[in-house]
Parts: C-alpha cells; sequence; structure tokens
C-alpha cells in the first residue's frame, strides 16, 4: 500500500520573471522568461509527495475564478486528492510574485487571497482522513488557528507532524512543542532564534535554540550548503550536493514532501533526509515550482548519477595518490 499523507495549507497561482539584478526605487526593469505555474506551499509539497510515490490529501481553498482551476486541475494530474479543496465565492485564489536573480535566488510577494478565508469547518471535514494518514504536513500560510486545530487532531490520533514554519509568523512558536519535525530554512531559523544561519555552525546553535523551545527534531535547510539535523540525542549534518542552479523556489517544498514520503515508508530519519537532500537538489536544476518538482523514478536516476560520480572522483582521487 502506498503511504497516506495529509496536507492541510495553501494553493496559489505564481507569476515570475528573471531579472539581471532587482529594481531600484522608480525604475523599469527588463526581465526575461516569464511563467505563470500552480504553487503554494501545501500545493508544491502535496505534489512533491504524490510524485514521489505517496498517496496524499489536500486540503485547502481557492477562489472561483480560472487560476484556481488550473491550480486543482494540475493537482488532479499530478495524483494529488482534491476532495477537500473548497472553492470560496467570495476571495480569490492566492498569488505569488517571484523575481528570480541570475544565479537562481528567488525573492516572493504572496498576496494570500482564498487561503486566508478557511474556517474550522474545513479542518473538520478532513478529520477522519488525517486522523487514518501516516504523516500530516503543515505549513503556515493559513490561519494558525486552522493549523493548531489540525495539530490537535494529529496529536489526539497518534499521526506524526510536520511543521514548515514558512513564512514566519512569531506565535507559530507555541506550536514547536506540539510537532514531530520541524523544517525551517536559514532565514526562519534566524527569525525564530534571534542566530544568524550562515554554515553548518552556526546552523547547529540554531537548531540547539530551536529543541530549548520545544521542538523535538529540527531539520534546517541549508540551501546549496545541504541541511542539518538536530535533537536532544544527536547532530547531523548533509552537504550540499553539487548541482547547476536554476531555479530555488520550490527546492524547500521538495525537501519537505520527499522526507514525508521517506520516512513513512518505513525509512529512519537520517535515510529520509538523505533523500530528500537528493530531492531538493534535483529540484534545483528546473524552472518553475510544481513544474520542477520530481517524480520517483527522476529521483532514482538523479542519485545513481551522483552516486556513480562521487564514487568515480574518489577512485581518481585515491590513484593519483598512488602515482605520486
Amino acid at each position: 500500500m502506498k503511504p497516506r499523507i495529509t496536507v492541510i495549507g495553501s494553493l496559489n497561482m505564481d507569476f515570475s520573471i528573471r531579472v539581471p539584478r532587482l529594481p531600484r526605487k522608480g525604475e523599469s526593469l527588463p526581465g526575461k522568461g516569464f511563467s505563470m505555474v500552480p504553487g503554494g506551499k501545501g500545493a508544491n509539497q502535496a505534489v512533491a509527495a504524490a510524485r514521489l510515490g505517496a498517496e496524499v490529501f489536500l486540503a485547502g481553498r481557492i477562489g472561483n475564478d480560472l487560476f484556481g482551476d488550473q491550480i486543482v486541475d494540475n493537482l488532479v494530474r499530478s495524483g494529488v486528492n482534491t476532495n477537500y479543496v473548497v472553492r470560496d465565492l467570495a476571495k480569490s485564489t492566492g498569488v505569488g510574485l517571484v523575481i528570480l536573480n541570475p544565479e537562481g535566488d528567488n525573492y516572493s510577494l504572496v498576496d494570500r487571497g482564498a487561503n486566508m478565508a478557511g474556517k474550522a469547518e474545513d479542518v473538520a471535514a478532513i478529520r477522519d482522513t488525517a486522523s487514518n494518514s501516516d504523516m500530516l504536513l503543515l505549513q503556515l500560510e493559513i490561519p494558525l488557528n486552522s493549523i493548531k486545530k489540525a495539530v490537535r487532531i494529529a496529536n489526539a490520533a497518534g499521526v506524526p507532524v510536520i511543521l514548515d514554519p514558512a513564512p514566519v509568523y512569531l506565535p507559530a512558536k507555541a506550536l514547536f512543542p506540539q510537532v514531530d519535525f520541524l523544517l525551517p530554512n536559514q532565514n526562519e531559523a534566524e527569525f525564530y532564534t534571534g542566530i544568524k544561519v550562515t554554515d553548518r555552525i552556526s546552523a547547529e546553535n540554531a537548531a540547539a535554540r530551536l529543541v530549548l523551545l520545544g521542538a523535538g527534531n529540527v531539520i534546517i535547510k541549508l540551501g546549496n550548503q545541504g541541511a542539518l539535523f538536530h535533537n536532544q540525542e544527536k547532530t547531523v549534518y548533509f552537504p550540499g550536493i553539487e548541482v547547476e542552479t536554476r531555479d530555488t523556489i520550490a527546492a524547500g517544498d521538495a525537501f519537505a514532501g520527499a522526507f514525508a514520503v521517506a520516512l513513512v515508508k518505513g525509512g529512519d530519519i537520517i535515510s529520509a533526509l538523505e533523500y530528500a537532500n537528493y530531492v531538493g537538489a534535483l529540484a534545483v536544476t528546473r524552472p518553475g515550482t510544481q513544474s520542477s518538482l520530481p517524480r520517483q523514478k527522476e529521483v532514482e536516476q538523479f542519485i545513481k548519477m551522483k552516486k556513480r560520480y562521487v564514487s568515480t572522483s574518489k577512485k581518481g582521487s585515491s590513484d593519483g595518490a598512488k602515482s605520486q
């Protein structure tokens, strides 16, 4: 049987454009490579998990507009169950505006629209499905009360919870002791701890602070530097996978979805994080949000290629050392 994952979160339409640099005040700067693709952290993580082999149920809100139709169509094509996606007649579908620089770094603005009109009834509707899932995956792009209700449902049913604490929201710190895995990126870790995260050492310090705030297991996503895992028993660093970066916008969501799938498939935390590290790296080699999220076979081929490259490189280094 496929692992069952419930995602409660946001659904957006993302508009992105590439620019040579960020514009100055009052400047009209020519860009290129415009795209319009489905996004939103909830929908992204749902698609990531579904494409990697999980049975995924998504709860969230869209507007009564064309963007909502396109988002749902893409979710269905990706294998996500959308029975709990509510169409809001009074709000527009959420939108994201993304600027990409030549290095693939992203700068985002979001109008959450219907995402912030979510109600407790939306979460109550998915109670039975969530309670019988192997994992609950959450972010912070929907009302906090909805997230709190979802966490209570999961805790009561003994379902593990992954929280991606983005976008940053200080009251969300109260949830840290109630979730099993906390997945901030560098900026989010700095926001919640006051520790600027720039490398492995500062990530360890921030992760330790998050554990003191009640988080049981902390995974800090470090972009091209990889990821760091920390709990009260151990700290493990996962170096970044060397790739050519095109677009980082959905890398964190690819990582979260992959970690959830690998973990509920029976893997231990460390092997699940190794897998997620590869998936996040593969995602940044592709443009777009959900369009960048890989499928299971693509990930398997990517891992084999990278491991073969590392093995060949080590052999070459060894042979070179012998010849000197």
